[in-house]
């Protein structure tokens, strides 16, 4: 994630440490990353979620700033109440590990504005508890307000069963806060960044923020 961040944005990123209680002054873009914290024990996420640095990580995002959480990161985003929902158990009960296909739903946010409404990206996905549920009110208010980002199709775009690799809900694959600032997501986009190992299709989340960034600057 930090080589991706440093390609496609121009500048090293801040790493931080999860005891400390501030961020970077300066800080544009949150990114809690994939992983997997503390063994994923209790549940995934949840003690990473009441980690110190969450209280500046939620007041970040309460002041409009930009926070991403990608895999693990989306975990702990719910487990922490910046997003709502949980991520269980594949539907099939088997740790994935594979290229997928997204349909982008938006391109009018900040980490979508890089891609095309309709595109289908291909990205990887890696993990065992990516199954996002929610009850059926927060489900149907996500949709409502299109806050539903990035879902699980087939190569052409169509969401299908079949393709749908963890049985999310809705095919949910990304979803993000009432605001828009906060996105998490269980695919690696920044795993397909780099022609020399294939797809780039991750490249423009990161174009995207970026612009978006440079805009607001």
């Amino acid at each position: 994630m930090a080589r991706t961040l440093a390609m496609t944005s121009g500048h090293e990123p801040a790493m931080v440490w999860h005891t400390e209680t501030e961020l970077p002054k300066g800080t544009d873009l949150v990114v809690v990353p994939g992983g997997f914290s503390y063994g994923d024990y209790l549940r995934c996420g949840a003690i990473a979620a009441r980690a110190p640095v969450m209280d500046a990580v939620r007041s970040h995002a309460a002041k409009g700033g930009l926070v991403l959480g990608v895999c693990n990161g989306f975990q702990i985003l719910c487990e922490a109440g910046l997003l709502p929902g949980v991520l269980m158990r594949n539907a099939q009960l088997r740790f994935i590990c594979r290229d997928v296909h997204l349909r982008v739903e938006r391109s009018d946010t900040p980490f979508t504005r890089g891609y095309n409404a309709g595109q289908v990206i291909r990205v990887p996905v890696a993990h065992g508890e990516g199954n996002y549920i929610a009850d059926g009110e927060t489900i149907a208010k996500l949709e409502g307000e299109g806050r539903v980002i990035f879902r699980y199709s087939s190569p052409d775009g169509m969401i299908d069963p079949n393709f749908n690799h963890n049985g999310a809900t809705n095919g949910i694959a990304g979803i993000v806060s009432e605001n828009g600032n906060v996105l998490g997501m269980m695919p690696h986009p920044e795993n397909h960044v780099d022609a020399d190992i294939g797809s780039t299709d991750g490249r423009g989340l990161f174009a995207g923020v970026a612009a978006h960034l440079g805009n607001a600057a």
